[in-house]
């Protein structure tokens, strides 16, 4: 194959809140990307993807219509945008803040609105529409539902509407706001979507079910360590039930008999407290190293 011909995979990487997290998701899987300023197509290593930064919102439509090949967007958004699109990977097991994400109705602190059901005939300022009309007619409730084209928080306090539904994680910026949360109407985390049509490229399909692969295994990594230790094999059994492994711990011949390396992964919290009573049992030499992919 020229150079002419080279395939690559279009990937579209969420801007805004997400695009932080993402890009560092991305770059300790491997794939070492950067966006300098004012431009919306961030630098990768891998030649074989065209990285472009876009709106979570509009991935999933464009994803449908075979225009991008992957994207990386929230499960709030896929339902929201009624696309159809291929979940390849879930990273709802990853450990940053920001990908874990609530759909939540909120109210003024002083509204008469407890409960769902006192929503009836009320409006409601969203950003997520279909999601929200869907939620509401599942429980019986009819309501005037309209997009909001930001700020949403205000539309509240200014008298705009009885209620929002509104993205947080925390809930601290709707408190600050004099809000206070009704019901969660979704939870929701970043997914790693595909085109139909890109899948069915059996070199596209290969490339996104590689990214999903080291994606996953970065997300695996956070928080863990590797540890490494020598033992006396009289004083084994003591160090090894002090080790809480991931798998079973490695254990390997030394030059001297009466020694073996042990090698194991661990949460890296747990480490200050292990690591004296290893040493208490008989290890020697324990290193610590970081990790940056846990691939299985």
């Amino acid at each position: 194959m020229t150079q002419s011909e080279k395939r690559t995979l279009r990937l579209a990487i969420p801007n805004g809140n997400l695009q932080a997290a993402t890009l560092d998701l991305f770059n300790r899987a491997g794939y070492k990307m950067a966006v300098s300023s004012r431009s919306y197509r961030p630098n990768a290593d891998d030649t074989e993807i065209e990285a472009l930064l876009m709106r979570p919102q509009e991935q999933p439509r464009y994803l449908q219509d075979g225009l991008i090949d992957c994207g990386f967007t929230g499960l709030d958004l896929i339902r929201e945008a009624r696309a159809e699109v291929i979940e390849v990977l879930d990273v709802s097991h990853s450990r940053e803040e920001s990908f874990h994400t609530r759909q939540v109705i909120a109210v003024l602190n002083d509204s008469p609105i407890r409960e769902v059901r006192d929503l009836e005939g009320k409006r409601i300022a969203t950003e997520l529409v279909n999601v929200t009309r869907d939620f509401l007619e599942a429980r019986g409730v009819s309501a005037v539902v309209e997009y909001s084209y930001g700020a949403t928080e205000v539309k509240t306090v200014a008298g705009l509407a009885d209620a929002i539904v509104d993205a947080t994680v925390t809930g601290n910026s709707l408190r600050a706001n004099g809000l206070r949360i009704v019901e969660t109407i979704i939870t929701s985390s970043p997914r790693l979507v595909a085109s139909p049509k890109a899948m069915q490229d059996p070199w596209k399909r290969q490339k996104i079910e590689d990214i999903a692969l080291m994606l996953k295994g970065a997300i695996a990594a956070e928080g863990k360590v590797w540890l490494a230790l020598n033992v006396r094999k009289a004083d084994l059994d003591a160090v090894l039930s002090l080790l809480p492994a991931l798998d079973k711990p490695t254990i390997s011949s030394l030059s001297d008999p009466e020694w073996v390396d042990v090698t194991t992964i661990v949460d890296e919290n747990s480490v200050h407290q292990i690591a004296p009573r290893l040493k208490q049992a008989g290890a020697r030499g324990i290193v610590e190293y970081p990790l940056n992919k846990i691939i299985e």
